[in-house]
């Protein structure tokens, strides 16, 4: 986790930050800052400033939480088997930090099919 002890992220992070990115929770749908957010940049990890996300693969994906096509690069987000919900589904972690960023979904648009489900508070975005 980036070596940051879990004292250090409950320091540098706000609450729903860390509810959400260091505890694996949700933002509630429809309420995230960057979910009908479509300016140019990149959305970077809240936790370690990582890019994650360019906002020319982001979509309205009429989900409540920001939707991304594809990360940054194929070293970006890093997908784990999640079953927390009572049924399988495919995690989003940052690869730097391991930050819980969302859930990967098989629903998303072509070119790729995938639709990441990101929670806002896991973003910071960084105008072009």
């Amino acid at each position: 986790m980036d070596n940051q002890t879990d004292p250090k992220w409950k320091n540098l992070l706000t609450p729903e930050q860390y509810r959400i990115c260091r505890c694996g929770d949700t933002e509630a749908p429809h309420t995230g800052e960057y979910n009908k957010h479509f300016e140019a940049g990149i959305y970077q990890c809240v936790c370690c400033n990582a890019p994650l996300f360019s906002s020319t693969t982001k979509y309205d994906s009429k989900s409540g939480w920001p939707s991304f096509y594809a990360p940054i690069s194929d070293e970006a987000v890093k997908g784990m088997a999640d079953t927390s919900a009572g049924m399988l589904r495919m995690e989003a972690r940052c690869n730097k930090c391991d930050a819980h960023l969302g859930h990967i979904f098989e629903d998303g648009p072509e070119p790729t099919g995938l639709r990441f489900c990101i929670n806002s508070a896991a973003l910071d975005f960084i105008p072009k």
